[in-house]
């Protein structure tokens, strides 16, 4: 089931055809070296791909999708909109992730750009943010570029990240 499309992706909730693609992404350790966990393991993946399958249990809404090619098919990440709860506040987590041979070509900016219009425009949400490694340089530029700006430094449970957000028009 689509969740939305740009015009060279296609967002779509995850299905279990779906592990192999993922895990490829998630075992990556240099893709995955900005995230406090590191590389997944195939089970690790398994257990995400279960608990995203369907859209987030508690805010179906929000979700981390598949995100395809629409030009051939091809599983080239996955994007989505994710719940935290951050110092006692409710917030809604823009996320990218674009596998190595698609990176470069504008793919998570585009998918950025539209799961912010999403979020305000259909979600009806009065504020997205990001939470990056303030050393991945390229996921800051992709935050600047869909609209959000740094806002401050913050330490969850002990992983120092830096907050772009922004909020509703």
């Amino acid at each position: 089931m689509n969740v939305l499309e740009t015009p060279r992706l296609r967002l779509r909730h995850l299905e279990r055809g779906d592990l192999d693609a993922l895990y490829a992404l998630y075992r990556d350790a240099d893709i995955r070296r900005y995230f406090p966990e590191g590389a997944l393991t195939l089970d690790q993946t398994r257990e995400e791909l279960e608990w995203f399958q369907h859209g987030h249990p508690e805010r179906p809404e929000l979700g981390l999708w598949a995100t395809i090619l629409k030009e051939d098919g091809s599983f080239v990440g996955r994007c989505g909109l994710i719940p935290w709860t951050i110092e006692g506040r409710d917030e809604v987590e823009v996320a990218y992730m674009i596998d190595k041979p698609w990176q470069r070509r504008g793919l998570a900016t585009e998918a950025a750009r539209a799961l912010v219009a999403h979020g305000f425009d259909t979600l009806g949400l009065p504020r997205i943010i990001a939470l990056i490694d303030p050393a991945h340089v390229e996921s800051i530029g992709v935050a600047r570029n869909a609209g959000l700006a740094f806002e401050r430094t913050i330490v969850i449970d002990g992983v120092t990240s830096a907050l772009y957000a922004v909020s509703r028009p």
